[in-house]
Formats: C-alpha cells, structure tokens, sequence
C-alpha cells in the first residue's frame, strides 16, 4: 500500500470507531440514572462524537474516499455488544466509567498517528481536523479520570445502602 492508502485506510478507520463511539455513548447515557456528573459529561462528549463525525465526513468528502459500510456496521455491532455486556453485571457504571478511559485513549492514540498521516500526505486541513479532535479526545480522557475515583466512590456508597441502585 502507498501512504495514501494508509492515509485513506486509517479515515475510514477512524470514521468507523467515532461511529462506535456514538453508539457506546448514547447506549451508556440512557443508562445512567443515579450519576448526573458523568450522564451530563457523556452526554456533552456523544455532541462531541457527532460532531467529530461530522468532521470527519468532510475530510473524507474532500479526499474523495468511499466510506467503508461494512466497518462502520462492524463498529456498530462491537458497541451495541458492549452495551449489552454491562446490563448483566453488577457494577456496571464503574466498568463503563473505565471502559470510557480506555476507549478515549485508544482514540488519542489513532488521532496522533493519522496527524503524522496526514502531514505526510500533505493534508494539511485534515491535520488541523485531527488535531481539534485530538483535543477534545485528551479533555475527555483527563476528565474521566479525573472523575473515576469520585465513581467508584459512589458506586461503593450506593452498593452498601440497602434499597439504594448502584449500578446504572
């Protein structure tokens, strides 16, 4: 492959997990019920994602790249399998809390190779577009952080009154 395949190969790439990510956040925030802070946080990330998505349609566009149906249906089905998952367990908004990390880093990391990507194809638009993702990727990763042991905290709370939700 020339490096504008793998150049057009990783949008798709990055296309496809900003598809799974909408889906993994707009499954989680209808499930959070007794955590405003974090409902409120996905809820402002998944208007993010959206966006995001957005953004990366018109590099796609402008680059005339045909969008991968069938790797954006694969994402699709990896979130709704994720979503599905935490229904079953018992701590299933400290699983997602951290879930939410990792994914955000894997995020960072795509973002950061499909700058150097994209500054090697000459893309100088789709580097600035990356770059303003990337940054709204670390936000959302330092936040839930940040944010996970004050979770956890209240998941421990909550599991321990009797009567009271904790996982969702």
């Amino acid at each position: 492959m020339t490096n504008q395949e793998n150049y057009h190969d990783w949008l798709r790439d990055a296309h496809a997990m900003e598809k799974q990510a909408e889906s993994m956040l707009e499954a989680m925030a209808k499930r959070i019920d007794n955590y405003p802070d974090l409902r409120a946080r996905i809820e402002q990330h998944l208007s993010e994602t959206k966006h995001q998505i957005t953004l990366l349609e018109g590099v796609i566009e402008r680059n005339n790249i045909s969008r991968s149906v069938v790797k954006d249906s694969m994402s699709k089905m990896a979130a709704f399998g994720q979503s599905i998952g935490g229904v079953f367990t018992s701590d299933e908004i400290v699983k997602g809390a951290i879930s939410s990390y990792v994914f955000e880093q894997f995020e960072i990391a795509c973002y950061t190779s499909l700058i150097a990507a994209a500054e090697q194809a000459g893309d100088i638009e789709g580097v600035s577009v990356f770059k303003t993702i990337l940054a709204e990727e670390e936000a959302m990763a330092k936040w839930a952080l940040d944010h996970l042991p004050d979770v956890t905290q209240q998941f421990l709370l909550r599991s321990e009154a009797p009567g009271v939700e904790a996982k969702k």
